[in-house]
């Protein structure tokens, strides 16, 4: 899975070396960066992929009250059509995942690539998710600026891997 897109230069990388192993995924959208990058919005979608919502902000259910949150969600429908949802940072109150949960399932995950922080290596990056990914792991590596030098190294490498392990690589 690919959390905050999607972002120019970072997203037609992914899409890249997803159709190169012939992988499927699923992209938890940020509202504001679909309204912002309509036609790569809909290019994840031309590639097969599986799109889900990731509120139109980024925000942390932790630090909102439930009627901001759900809001944004919210916002985030108008151009975001899904029945998926992952909450930002995986931080959400009871509350808001019980509204949440009429319309959407929540999706989180149990390999987190830590391609977000600058302060491990590419390498380290790629190890992280081939030492902790088993059959069924639902993967989460970022399509943003922010993510990019360790993405661009680890996510191929970790294709290939998996791919020459007998993996296949499935929307959810």
């Amino acid at each position: 899975t690919f959390d905050d897109g999607p972002i120019p230069g970072p997203t037609d990388f992914v899409l890249e070396q997803l159709d190169r192993y012939n992988a499927k995924a699923t992209f938890f959208c940020i509202g504001d960066n679909v309204k912002k990058n309509p036609e790569l919005f809909q290019k994840l979608k031309d590639f097969g992929h599986r799109i889900g919502n990731h509120t139109f902000h980024h925000l942390n259910g932790w630090y909102q009250d439930t009627e901001t949150y759900i809001d944004n969600v919210t916002q985030a429908e108008t151009v975001i059509s899904s029945d998926l949802f992952r909450p930002p940072y995986g931080k959400i109150k009871k509350q808001q995942a019980n509204i949440l949960l009429n319309k959407y399932k929540i999706v989180m995950w149990d390999v987190l690539s830590y391609d977000f922080n600058k302060e491990i290596s590419p390498e380290k990056c790629y190890f992280n998710v081939v030492k902790n990914s088993r059959p069924g792991s639902i993967v989460v590596f970022h399509d943003s600026l922010k993510a990019f030098k360790n993405l661009e190294y680890a996510l191929p490498k970790n294709l290939e891997f998996f791919k020459e392990e007998g993996y296949e690589f499935k929307t959810i």
